[in-house]
């Protein structure tokens, strides 16, 4: 992940920056149900990095032009599928929608050591590992706010470890994502987090308290700016 990558938006108005298109985004919530709690893998942005410096966010990054190329082993569940596709605005392809998925599964490897699926043993693979994208929720959209140097649409999924057969124990820290830590989805008041990120997390206390399943088919919020109003509405 480039210092440039971001997941999701917290209003920092600058000047000149307002015409910047988003680009293309995803991020992933890890989560681990082992316990009496359910928990979230978060860690801490590099201070040098342009985007949200020092705060805590969940493995994530910019779209790569290369991420539709990727092989994967297990496609996405139609309804996710459909969703990515079909959202609010231009609807994109499938590979696009494909692409997006595969950028967070790429994503938690690159910031955390995460395999999202099994390794395959070929040296000259860009992944180690052909990502699953069968267990992926899709969980909100996000579109950074004009006025920052950096703005983002970012597509936020989530996954159960126990699911993808993940050991939570195995996650390694990167040069982008520091002090890693397994977080209380009920509780994560010790950690600064961008605002989007407090509001994904609100959101996914209410899904998990709605169905703990997280079903495939859930409503998914989407937060954008429009005539300098924070919005929220249901994809």
């Amino acid at each position: 992940m480039r210092p440039d990558r971001g997941n999701g938006s917290r209003p920092q108005p600058r000047g000149g920056t307002s015409a910047l298109r988003p680009r293309d985004a995803a991020s992933i919530m890890l989560l681990d149900r082992s316990g009496t709690e359910v928990r979230v893998l978060m860690g801490r942005r590099h201070s040098a990095h342009a985007f949200m410096p020092d705060l805590y966010v969940f493995p994530g990054g910019r779209r790569d032009p290369t991420d539709h190329r990727l092989g994967f082993s297990g496609d996405l569940n139609p309804t996710v599928l459909h969703a990515l596709k079909g959202s609010e605005g231009r609807p994109i392809t499938d590979a696009r929608a494909r692409a997006l998925a595969l950028a967070a599964a790429r994503e938690l490897f690159e910031e955390a050591g995460v395999r999202l699926g099994a390794e395959h043993g070929r040296l000259d693979a860009p992944l180690p590992f052909l990502p699953d994208l069968t267990n992926l929720r899709y969980m909100a959209r996000a579109i950074t706010p004009p006025g920052q140097a950096r703005r983002f649409d970012t597509r936020f999924f989530a996954v159960f470890a126990d699911e993808a057969k993940i050991d939570p124990s195995e996650v390694l820290e990167s040069r982008e994502l520091q002090d890693l830590q397994w977080i209380d989805v009920d509780d994560f008041s010790s950690l600064q987090v961008p605002e989007i990120t407090a509001i994904i997390l609100a959101d996914l206390r209410a899904g998990l308290e709605a169905d703990s399943s997280l079903p495939h088919d859930r409503a998914i919020p989407f937060y954008f700016t429009r005539r300098g109003r924070f919005l929220r509405t249901l994809l």
